[in-house]
């Protein structure tokens, strides 16, 4: 992100653009991107700044990419050192600290979320946008009760009976996402192999296919089929997530989950290279408007 041409003014109430206040996760970013715009308006250096505040250039960093927490103490005082003292421009960024470290709803689930996916959570819940590219398995925001459930019992082979519960739990609570007033858009390319799999046998995987049926045929979303037809093509590399989000202020976030782990490219030109990926991943599936006929097609060999 660049700088902005003048002293930026204060961050605008969200409530008031006609949408409720987004989750921590997005919020923590929108205040690390304002203090990014005012540090680098003033000419200040990430070593001054942590200096500043009794942290390092890192920390620093990791405050404007909204990867930490804030304390109001640490913003107040980057504020003044920014030279931003006056009250009408330094409540609306303070009152946004004070939202942003309120606990979300899925942390009461912190005892099957493990610290490197609640990041994403938060991402989730506050996207506009989710495109997402799955090779072996239906996305999770697609998923019915059952077939999750199969999904979980397989990945997570040792989680007694109650825990497999709470994991599909919030599984579908996260899925409200798609259904709540100005719905996430979710638009996703899945390889054929997500759709052959039988996760939960037969039964589970016809109900599956129905109820992705019947979500793609919503307004805002969008089911693309890559077929084994297709041959070679752009996303062989594996299954990629990109969130975009409604403030212009930030920017597209790639997300790459690993067996124990999550990797965050952010990189200007990677996120160029994933966005490029999906993109073409896209042109080469077959169109949504076939995806009712190819999802029939495969419910009728189950």
């Amino acid at each position: 992100m660049s700088a902005a041409p003048g002293p930026p003014g204060p961050p605008g109430p969200l409530a008031a653009q006609g949408r409720g206040l987004p989750g921590p996760t997005v919020l923590r970013m929108l205040v690390g991107a304002q203090l990014r715009r005012l540090r680098e308006s003033a000419g200040i250096s990430t070593e001054a700044a942590g200096y500043e505040i009794r942290g390092s250039h890192s920390k620093i960093s990791r405050m404007e990419l909204g990867r930490v927490g804030f304390k109001e103490r640490d913003v107040a005082d980057l504020l003044t050192l920014y030279g931003v003292t006056d009250a009408a421009r330094r409540e609306p960024l303070l009152q946004l600290v004070e939202h942003a470290n309120t606990p979300a709803w899925w942390q009461r689930y912190g005892d099957v979320v493990p610290t490197w996916f609640e990041p994403y959570l938060g991402l989730e819940q506050g996207a506009e946008l989710v495109r997402a590219y799955e090779v072996q398995a239906i996305p999770d925001l697609l998923q019915t009760e059952d077939y999750a459930r199969a999904l979980i019992r397989a990945r997570h082979a040792d989680a007694a009976a109650d825990e497999v519960e709470r994991r599909v739990e919030l599984r579908m609570l996260r899925a409200r996402v798609l259904a709540r007033e100005n719905p996430v858009k979710f638009w996703a390319v899945l390889d054929e192999a997500a759709l052959r799999r039988a996760v939960g046998g037969a039964a589970t995987m016809r109900a599956q296919l129905r109820h992705l049926a019947e979500l793609a045929a919503e307004p805002n979303i969008t089911v693309q089929v890559l077929p084994f037809a297709a041959g070679g093509h752009a996303g062989e590399g594996g299954p990629v997530t990109i969130l975009r989000f409604a403030e212009p202020e930030l920017p597209d976030v790639v997300y790459i989950e690993q067996l124990a782990g999550a990797f965050y490219p952010d990189r200007p030109a990677e996120v160029v290279r994933y966005r490029d990926v999906m993109n073409r991943l896209g042109v080469q599936a077959q169109a949504p408007a076939r995806t009712p006929a190819i999802l029939h097609h495969i419910l009728t060999q189950l």
